[in-house]
Parts: C-alpha cells; structure tokens; sequence
C-alpha cells in the first residue's frame, strides 16, 4: 500500500501495526500519526534492529496491506 494512504488511514491501520510489532504501545502509534520515518526509528529502537532491518519491516508490513 502506498504510504500516502497509510497515512491517510493510519487510525484503521494502527492495529494490524500493534499486532506486527507488539512491543510498541497504542501511545506510541498515537504519536507516530502514521510518519513511516519515525515508526522505523521507533521499530529500531525497541527491538535493537539496524536501520535498514527496520526499514524492510516497514515495507514488507505495508506492501502485505495491499
């Protein structure tokens, strides 16, 4: 799915992304709003991934909400 459109739909979307990474909490999907930037860094953060780990997380996770 075009990021554009998560963004757009980010409040409906938020819970198929709690599922896909459940150490993050409702709060901090609250605060991301759907800003894949800082969802990645958030992602790298929680689970100690490189950068480029979390970005491929991020892109496989929205290309399966097609």
């Amino acid at each position: 799915m075009n990021w554009d459109r998560i963004e757009g739909n980010w409040h409906q979307l938020k819970g198929k992304a709690i599922e896909q990474w459940g150490k993050l909490t409702d709060d901090d999907f609250d605060r991301l709003d759907g800003q894949r930037e800082q969802l990645v860094g958030r992602i790298q953060e929680a689970y100690g991934l490189s950068r480029d780990e979390a970005d491929r997380q991020v892109r496989e996770w929205s290309d399966r909400l097609n």
